[in-house]
């Protein structure tokens, strides 16, 4: 389905031109679906919160039914664009030293894939039609991943993740949920883990309760940046250097196994950050966490959670 511009407004499918610019933008993969109820849902959230597996993170229970209704965030919303965005790095930490999480290596997600979801919604507006709407990434009562999996882009594996049979799991994910009708794609309807348990066996804490089920209050990345506390004795000695989120249940998977580096600039580390040593670690000034991730996702710990998660796995 081709499209072209005439007189500065995009003719032809709406759908595809979004894809394509999504595509120009740096975004990985795109697919669209109808904005309605996810009333499939709600028993699964229901649960999960009844049994307080989301811990000390209060606003995951908060506005139950926007979560569930797109148009209860977006009045008159009508279709949900979601974006993918792959973030695995071509170059590593050091073995040995403290471990930051793959995401956390450069700039901030939520500024980045917001932005480039801000250029897109203004792409729509100004070259397709007016629209109405909002952009979400991890910000607000939206089940990304769920929506994901509408749009066709994935499944969720046992690790709860949304997994891309050409990105893997480790993507980003990001939502326009706009007043536009557009051509929308089929759901994805298959799961390929089969009869992998990888995840769920190499998980330290056990936080994996059984395939796509997460006790967070376990999980070392709720430990390490969601916890106002000091990580539980029970736990320290089995988290494995981690000091800022975890990937071990996407390490292993093997989905990720040949995955391509992303290109995105942003995402780059800052200098010197690969190259820190176990001392480096160590001696981390609060100077050195202000040149090293005033830009990152690693702000959100702060500089006294994180020398103190140092502290716990340097014993």
């Amino acid at each position: 389905m081709a499209f072209h511009l005439y007189k500065g407004r995009m003719m032809g499918s709406p759908s595809v031109a979004i894809k394509t610019k999504a595509l120009e933008l740096g975004f990985s993969a795109c697919g669209i679906t109808p904005a309605k109820k996810l009333g499939e849902e709600e028993l699964r959230l229901k649960s999960y919160l009844e049994k307080q597996y989301h811990g000390e993170m209060g606003y995951m229970a908060n506005h139950f039914e926007k979560r569930l209704d797109p148009t209860l965030l977006v009045p008159g919303a009508k279709s949900v664009v979601v974006l993918l965005m792959n973030y695995f790095p071509e170059k590593f930490q050091k073995k040995g030293v403290p471990v930051i999480s793959k995401y956390a290596y450069g700039k901030d997600y939520h500024l980045v894939v917001k932005e480039r979801l801000a250029q897109l919604f203004n792409f729509i507006d100004q070259q397709i039609a007016p629209v109405q709407g909002r952009i979400f990434t991890d910000s607000a009562p939206v089940l990304e991943r769920t929506w994901a999996v509408q749009a066709g882009l994935g499944w969720i594996g046992k690790n709860g993740l949304l997994i891309n049979r050409e990105f893997g799991s480790f993507v980003l994910i990001g939502e326009l949920i706009v007043d536009l009708e557009l051509e929308y794609d089929q759901p994805y309807r298959k799961e390929h883990c089969g009869h992998c348990t990888r995840c769920l066996d190499h998980c330290p804490t056990r936080a994996l309760l059984s395939p796509k089920i997460l006790d967070a209050r376990r999980c070392i990345s709720y430990l390490t940046i969601e916890m106002k506390d000091d990580t539980p004795d029970e736990f320290k000695s089995l988290l494995m250097n981690r000091v800022y989120g975890c990937d071990i249940c996407q390490d292993v998977c093997p989905w990720n196994r040949k995955l391509k580096p992303h290109t995105i600039g942003d995402f780059m580390p800052q200098p010197g950050f690969l190259d820190m040593d176990i001392d480096d670690w160590k001696q981390l000034t609060e100077t050195d966490f202000i040149r090293l991730f005033s830009f990152s996702a690693v702000k959100r710990a702060g500089y006294v959670k994180l020398k103190r998660n140092i502290g716990n796995i340097a014993r």
